[in-house]
This record gives structure tokens, C-alpha cells and sequence, in this order.
């Protein structure tokens, strides 16, 4: 089973990479994002509650988060190649309790993948998303101030996974076929 985290700032091609990788080597997904927005389009008290927060930049509490991800994980049933975790872990408190959550069902994290896409790349692709998408935390003051997030209180995760012995830095600027290569590299070698 392979359990990998892909990691980088908003807009650095998670999901599209997670799609490469569902495609080829037949894993299951979790993007925190769709997760959430999934609720709030069904207007569930989470969803609500998950609106607030999005909508000031802000993370969503680490106990809400970790139980919806087991709830979404057991979903897959025990049988799975493994799952991408997309959005999670966020922080270290979070990275310790995906562990926690994964050991208590007999799995590991394998290998976590850090999307690494210079800050003026990262925000024309969101811009971009946002006017395509119409997402709505797709604008250049919530882009800004996610990115902020992302460098407090997300980028000492790669120093905790470099510790775990985790961590596999790959360039996520340039031609797409190119990174997906560079991510398989990994994936083969696991």
C-alpha cells in the first residue's frame, strides 16, 4: 500500500498531479478542499463552519479535520492500492495525527511529496484558476493571505517529513509531463 502526501502551496498542481497519479497507479484520493467544499454546497453545519473560516484565510481545526480524513479513509474499505492525501497534513500537529490515525489501522504514510512552485508562478496559476473556475478564494487578497498560512504554519512540515526520512522535493514549475516523471521516479522506487 502506498499512502502519499502531496504537498505543496495552493496552486502548486496538486490535484492535477493526484489525477496523473489515481490514473497510473489506481489510488484512491483525499483533497481536503473537495472534501469541504463538497460541504458547504450541502450546507451541513460543517460546511458552515468550514465557509467562516475559508473565508477569513484560515485553517480548519486539526480534530475536525482528522476524523472527517478517517471517516473518507475507512470508506475505501481495506482493500486499496493507498491514498493520496491532498491539503492534509497542513501542520506538524496534523502530520502526527494522520500517523496516529494511520498506525491505529495497521497503514503508514510512505512518501510525502513537496510540489515546490515559485510565489509569482503560484499566484498567476490561482488567479488564473480563480477566473476559470470562479472559485471564490481564488482572489489575489485570499491568495495572498493563504500563502502566508502556507509559509507559517505549513512549510515546517517539510522539515518534519525530511526527519521522517519522508520527504521527496520535487520542482513543480514547467512542463507537466516532465513533473509527473520526476513524481513516478519516486513512486517506483517505494
Amino acid at each position: 500500500m502506498k499512502n502519499i502526501v502531496i504537498f505543496g502551496a495552493p496552486g502548486s498542481g496538486k490535484g492535477t498531479q493526484s489525477d496523473k497519479l489515481i490514473e497510473k497507479y489506481g489510488l484512491e484520493h483525499i483533497s481536503t478542499g473537495d472534501v469541504l467544499r463538497a460541504e458547504i454546497k450541502k450546507g451541513t453545519e460543517l460546511g458552515k463552519t468550514a465557509q467562516a473560516l475559508i473565508d477569513k484565510g484560515n485553517l480548519i481545526p486539526d480534530e475536525l479535520m482528522t476524523s472527517i480524513l478517517a471517516k473518507v479513509y475507512d470508506s475505501f474499505g481495506k482493500n486499496h492500492k493507498g491514498v493520496i492525501f491532498d491539503g492534509f497534513p497542513r501542520t506538524i500537529p496534523q502530520a502526527e495525527a494522520l500517523e496516529k490515525m494511520l498506525n491505529e489501522r495497521g497503514d503508514t504514510v510512505a512518501a510525502m511529496l513537496e510540489l515546490d512552485v515559485p510565489e509569482d508562478e503560484l499566484m498567476r496559476r490561482l488567479i488564473k484558476r480563480g477566473q476559470e473556475s470562479g472559485r471564490a478564494d481564488d482572489n489575489e487578497e485570499t491568495i495572498k493571505k493563504r500563502l502566508v498560512v502556507y509559509h507559517s504554519q505549513t512549510q515546517p512540515l517539510i522539515q518534519w517529513y525530511k526527519q521522517e526520512k519522508l520527504h521527496h522535493h520535487i520542482n513543480g514549475s514547467g512542463d507537466l509531463d516532465r513533473i509527473f516523471a520526476d513524481i513516478c521516479k519516486v513512486m517506483d522506487n517505494l
